[in-house]
């Protein structure tokens, strides 16, 4: 049996899966925020009502929203600060009496979509969450690729490439929360989505919303979703001339716009070294459970 976690700002979920990845167990319990006592705790208790209901043991596999350093072997870069400088997987492990096998939560998507997704047989895949925030996650042979820095696939933490005036200007000078400028994060994530709406129509929506009403044809819904998916098209451009994945994989809010996949291969194809673009974009398969379930998964790796 394989258990995974998957840690989150407002939530920490549990799933136990069989070899063939079937559900044995899947539990939530709300994020201790700001405790980091209270975090080991509560999945520690996660894990033992999994293997209560279960009558079985399982290897653990976690998903953070940040990385583990290689170099210091403390979180970074995680939003849920009170992870970040932390040995939060030793302390896990001596926690639950075993090792714990972690990766970042876009990584853990990847994984999960790579060994029985929508990206499964694939050698290579970039797996993109576009939601609240937005980040990549990268897996080889349905293995994690976090590279020597532990940052691999941080694609919304790179500048939007090709910005054009219309880019220059939604942002204004805004920094993004890392404290650099121009961050694709800043124009892909559902919430960019959702400012340049604004910022035309004056008034806040939902993404749901917003498309609802580019499909019933208000002017500004219609001129923020096209911008969307240009910026969308440049950001993805720009990762295939670095990796040239096998396949890209879309997971968060925005990921189930079906117009997306049907508008983003030429979108993309304009920007493209050499104007050839045969990549599949694919909704991610496992939904909102794949990076729990990658985090289980992530136990099977060498």
């Amino acid at each position: 049996m394989r258990i995974g976690i998957d840690l989150g700002g407002t939530k920490i979920e549990v799933v136990a899966l069989d070899d063939g990845g079937n559900i044995l167990f899947r539990q939530r319990t709300p994020t201790p925020r700001g405790d980091y006592q209270g975090t080991l705790d509560a999945i520690k208790r996660l894990v033992n009502d999994a293997e209560a209901a279960t009558g079985q043991t399982g290897s653990v596999g976690l998903g953070i929203p940040g990385t583990l350093s290689p170099i210091t072997g403390k979180v970074k870069n995680a939003n849920s600060t009170w992870l970040n400088g932390q040995p939060f997987d030793k302390d896990l492990a001596h926690c639950l009496g075993r090792p714990v096998k972690m990766a970042n939560d876009a990584n853990c998507l990847a994984v999960s979509e790579a060994v029985d997704g929508a990206g499964a047989g694939a050698k290579v895949v970039f797996a993109v969450i576009i939601g609240t925030g937005c980040g990549a996650g990268i897996a080889i042979n349905g293995q994690v690729h976090s590279g020597g820095n532990g940052v691999a696939g941080e694609w919304g933490h790179n500048p939007l490439p090709w910005q054009d005036d219309q880019d220059r200007l939604f942002l204004a000078g805004e920094k993004c929360y890392c404290g650099l400028n121009g961050c694709t994060e800043q124009f892909v994530s559902g919430t960019g989505f959702m400012a340049d709406y604004k910022k035309r129509a004056g008034e806040s929506k939902m993404g749901t919303e917003i498309i609802q009403l580019a499909q019933n044809g208000n002017k500004h819904a219609i001129k923020a979703f096209e911008n969307y998916q240009n910026r969308l098209a440049k950001a993805l451009a720009q990762a295939v001339n670095m990796l040239d994945p096998d396949v890209i994989v879309l997971g968060g809010g925005m990921s189930n716009v079906d117009e997306l996949y049907e508008k983003l291969p030429e979108k993309i194809r304009q920007w493209v070294f050499g104007r050839e673009f045969d990549t599949p974009i694919r909704k991610a398969e496992h939904g909102d459970s794949s990076g729990v379930r990658g985090a289980a998964w992530l136990c099977s790796e060498n």
